[in-house]
């Protein structure tokens, strides 16, 4: 089986902005990125996507486009939740806060949002739960974090390491399962 993971285009948010699981729209013009994407994507598949509109948007398009076998929205394809830091600039979130969750963003939990291991935990539900009976291609429409997760996942690549995993906007990263 094929999964193709697809990160949602560049966001309206300026660059600096932490959005996590704010519900932010897409910028546009996004019909050319969107072209691309759904060439480089099977022509009959089953589709999950992060209930966010960011990739909701996305979503639907390639729906619409190509021989969709079924289509669901998923939380567990939720961004990592940051919590107090939602919506602010890095810039501005105190040091004492920011820096020890830069030296162990794995383990350390955002105030009132969740650590990356949390993350690692629904997406491995969501993988263990869903692919058990599917014999098509699926495309997984979603985040970077979620991503970069599901790649540790199929590579046993420590968590620590997840963001040597470069994911663009509007990427789209083939695995052969």
């Amino acid at each position: 089986m094929e999964m193709y993971l697809v990160r949602h285009t560049e966001t309206i948010c300026e660059k600096g902005i932490c959005y996590g699981q704010s519900d932010v729209n897409i910028a546009e013009p996004f019909d050319e990125i969107f072209h691309r994407i759904i060439s480089e994507l099977p022509s009959k598949a089953v589709i999950f996507s992060s209930p966010l509109k960011r990739c909701v948007i996305l979503a639907k398009h390639i729906q619409k486009n190509i021989n969709t076998i079924s289509y669901q929205e998923d939380e567990r394809l939720k961004e990592m939740n940051f919590g107090d830091w939602e919506l602010k600039n890095w810039n501005e979130i105190a040091p004492e806060e920011l820096n020890p969750w830069m030296e162990d963003f794995v383990n350390i939990k955002v105030t009132n949002g969740e650590a990356f291991t949390e993350l690692h935990e629904r997406v491995g539900d969501f993988l263990s739960n869903e692919f058990s009976k599917i014999k098509e291609p699926v495309i997984i429409v979603t985040h970077a974090g979620i991503i970069r997760s599901i790649l540790c996942h199929q590579t046993s690549l420590p968590l620590k390491d997840a963001f040597n995993n470069k994911v663009d906007f509007g990427e789209v990263i083939r695995i052969q399962l």
